[in-house]
């Protein structure tokens, strides 16, 4: 018997096909591509389920900017073409304008400023004739008696500086000290105005060279005539242009 059932023929399983009614639907659908569009047809209803009830929960009172970036055509939500602004010509050389008499207008004051730092540091530094150092007295007694030589070799601290200069009454009186300390506490003042004064300078530099391009800007704008660029533009100039010559009228 067992070498009967091995020598069984077995039966071909041949797959059902289509009946000829349908046959202009295609080949017969099998168990595995049903497995797969039963899989997919599932997937797509939890995910609709879960956008219903994420509709549900949704607060009514809820905005975002996407909102007013779509449009919903044929139940579908597509995005809205973006409405820019049309500027004409004349338009933008006159933001163009606006935007350099601001920049001259910072410029302006930030050269005031400095001005008046200057003035107020007496430019201890510069290179300009330093003014002499007079001491007003009300008697000749008492101008006879303040030996200006000796005080300033006593303290030479104070002979060539034009800044915290010692008043006539405060070295009588001895209110004036001469410890390192206070000196150096004096000094901070100084330092700190001079921070402010350089980092004032480097604004004012930089405010100049961005009014220096905007005026390009502008000339580019006006003139329509060919042109070749002779420096390019960089973070610390505006570019050169160079243009044809045209015959004035």
């Amino acid at each position: 018997m067992s070498s009967w059932k091995k020598n069984k023929v077995q039966k071909v399983h041949r797959e059902r096909p289509q009946p000829a009614e349908r046959a202009h639907l295609g080949m017969l659908e099998r168990k595995k591509d049903y497995r797969e569009r039963a899989k997919d047809f599932h997937k797509k209803e939890d995910t609709i389920k879960k956008l219903k009830r994420k509709a549900e929960d949704r607060n009514p009172d809820e905005f975002y900017f996407n909102m007013t970036r779509t449009k919903k055509t044929d139940g579908e939500h597509q995005r809205r073409e973006s409405a820019e602004p049309v500027v004409t010509e004349d338009q933008k050389k006159l933001m163009a304008s606006q935007d350099k008499r601001y920049v001259l207008f910072r410029l302006s004051k930030e050269l005031k400023k400095i001005e008046k730092l200057k003035n107020t540091l007496h430019m201890i530094d510069s290179s300009q004739k330093k003014n002499k150092h007079t001491v007003f007295v009300e008697t000749e007694k008492e101008a006879e008696e303040f030996d200006a030589a000796k005080f300033f070799d006593t303290h030479p601290a104070f002979l060539d500086r034009a800044y915290n200069r010692p008043k006539l009454d405060s070295l009588r009186k001895g209110k004036f000290s001469m410890n390192p300390e206070d000196l150096e506490a004096a000094m901070e003042g100084k330092d700190a105005a001079y921070r402010e004064l350089e980092k004032r300078i480097d604004r004012a530099r930089e405010l100049k060279v961005i009014a220096e391009k905007l005026e390009s800007k502008l000339s580019l704008m006006d003139n329509k005539r060919k042109k070749k660029c002779v420096q390019p533009e960089t973070k610390e100039s505006a570019a050169q242009y160079k243009f044809d010559f045209k015959r004035q009228r």
